[in-house]
């Protein structure tokens, strides 16, 4: 017996979740699926990451992730506070601690100001107001930076979508598609089998396998995700006191990635990281996990080695942060001097979907492919989320928003 649905949605991270409560809300009476292959919900990117709920400082100005990052951290805010949900806006400060990041900082300042956020400049004496155990020579203050815990908020998106009449099964991969003129036939694998579904529309929402997911429906988009492994440390509770919120190195704006950082959270625990290093696996949390079969697949994509060729001084310095606790203790003690390796104690590790093109060039962006309204050509069962790194989960309310406003649209072309 197969089932039929307006919308199935393939992944149950906080992105898909927002996206099928999103589509209830809009269209009541609509017919959704959500299928998240793990057992439970949020169990990748949105609950591997240390919870900050980004202001948009970072951003290109007019790019997506600006917009939805600077709506998103608001919408964000009072969601929490609506449902009662943990989370405190503490600031964040971005310190330069060698003279040649006070240019970097000065054009973060700036980026910061064109996407309308409040953002103060800080001579080293004021950076001690804010965060007495830190060193620098200058930073800036983002005001409207906080914290939240995102699983508990995926939590909350799968109840009132449900409470919507969303269906969400979890342990319910996606193994197949035969997209048709009429609909999509898909074919689902969990405990109890393999059975089939079919849709109008499918919606890729599935963050680390999802350029796999848009090749199974037919569409071949032309950039395949790398998994990128953030590894955390923890300060011991005797040394949590060092930081009060939010604390932040001046990004490489040649790395796509932040560096180690301090984030207090909002149980009380002090994340510290993450650094970014090329995972062994789609889900390769650890070293020990390796996919010979993800691995051969990275080495037959000309990016993959377009991307090393570009970056593999920055990677070399990441994996000798990851291999010795001492280098990633001198990394912290730039921003934090106080601590000691002592002070330092091993968490858990996060998985970052980064979208890389075949020239080797990296998404920065939000990006999307399937159907599009301006592009007659276009297919018209399928809405795929290519890229969606941080801040994704901040900017989740509206980018479920856009999302769903895609598969709508695709639902009313396609008949």
């Amino acid at each position: 017996m197969t089932d039929d649905y307006d919308v199935l949605v393939v992944g149950g991270g906080i992105v898909g979740l927002a996206t099928a409560w999103a589509l209830a809300r809009e269209r009541p009476g609509l017919r959704v699926l959500v299928v998240e292959k793990e057992d439970r919900i949020a169990g990748h990117q949105t609950g591997h990451n240390s919870g900050v709920i980004h202001s948009g400082v970072y951003y290109r100005p007019g790019s997506l992730k600006a917009r939805y990052a600077v709506a998103g951290s608001a919408a964000m805010v009072r969601f929490c506070a609506k449902y009662g949900l943990a989370h405190r806006v503490t600031g964040k400060l971005v310190v330069a601690t060698e003279p040649t990041e006070l240019a970097g900082l000065a054009a973060l300042a700036e980026r910061g100001r064109a996407n309308g956020l409040r953002v103060t400049e800080l001579t080293p004496d004021r950076i001690g107001a804010h965060e007495p155990a830190v060193s620098g020579l200058a930073a800036l203050h983002v005001a409207t930076t906080g914290v939240c815990d995102f699983t508990e908020v995926a939590a909350c998106y799968a109840r009132l979508a449900g409470e919507a009449g969303v269906d969400l099964r979890t342990d319910c991969e996606l193994v197949g598609a035969e997209r048709r003129a009429d609909a999509v036939t898909v074919r689902l694998r969990g405990a109890g089998g393999e059975r089939e579904a079919r849709c109008a529309v499918l919606v890729n929402c599935a963050g680390l396998q999802s350029d796999r997911v848009a090749r199974l429906a037919g569409d071949e988009t032309g950039v395949r995700i790398l998994p990128f492994r953030g590894e955390y440390y923890e300060l011991a509770p005797g040394a949590r006191h060092l930081v009060r919120g939010l604390v932040y190195p001046v990004p490489d704006p040649a790395f796509p990635f932040l560096g180690v950082h301090l984030t207090r959270g909002v149980h009380g625990e002090v994340h510290v990281g993450p650094n970014a290093v090329p995972a062994l696996a789609r889900e390769g949390y650890s070293w020990r996990t390796v996919h010979p079969g993800d691995l051969a697949r990275l080495a037959a994509f000309p990016g993959s080695w377009q991307l090393a060729r570009r970056h593999w001084r920055q990677e070399l310095g990441e994996l000798h942060r990851s291999a010795s606790k001492r280098a990633f203790t001198r990394a912290v003690r730039r921003l934090l001097p106080g601590v000691t390796g002592a002070d330092l104690v091993r968490a858990g590790a996060g998985v970052r979907a980064q979208a890389v093109g075949r020239d080797g060039a990296l998404l920065d962006d939000f990006a999307f492919a399937g159907f599009d309204p301006a592009d007659p050509r276009s297919p018209r069962r399928t809405v795929h989320v290519l890229n969606a790194p941080s801040p994704a989960a901040t900017a989740s309310l509206p980018i479920g928003r856009e999302i769903a406003s895609r598969a709508l649209a695709a639902l009313a072309a396609g008949g």
